[in-house]
């Protein structure tokens, strides 16, 4: 919801309406956020799109993150539904657990033949120990 609520709230709007049983209430259950929200922009945007984010001036954040609602909102219809919310988000973290495999596999797989054996698996994780 929060990360809903900030794209909501940029200066201007984004212009995509929640429906409004979606809608945060007053004295509603809310989490506590820490400074520049940068947990919430990971969980939404995904790790490297968050860092982009960091570099862009508001008008290019808020045509970007637009851009990316109009993508969440699957059924088209002009509003986010909670459900929508929780798709994208898995769809995000899925796609960073994958690209962060596919980047760390290399580090495992010593001999390169594209398994990981238990014996590169200890070298690669304990072999200044060992």
């Amino acid at each position: 919801r929060l990360a809903l609520a900030l794209l909501l709230s940029l200066p201007g709007g984004l212009g995509k309406p929640t429906a409004r049983q979606e809608r945060a209430r007053p004295g509603a259950g809310q989490h506590e956020d820490r400074p520049g929200f940068q947990y919430d922009h990971e969980a939404f945007l995904g790790k490297e799109e968050a860092r982009s984010f960091d570099q862009l001036s508001p008008e290019e954040s808020r045509e970007r993150l637009g851009k990316i609602v109009d993508r969440i909102d699957d059924n088209k219809d002009g509003y986010l539904t909670t459900e929508e919310l929780k798709n994208w988000i898995k769809r995000v973290q899925k796609r960073y657990i994958y690209e962060n495999v596919a980047k760390v596999w290399k580090d495992y797989d010593l001999n390169k033949d594209n398994k990981i054996a238990w014996e590169e698996y200890k070298q690669a994780t304990y072999g200044y120990y060992l």
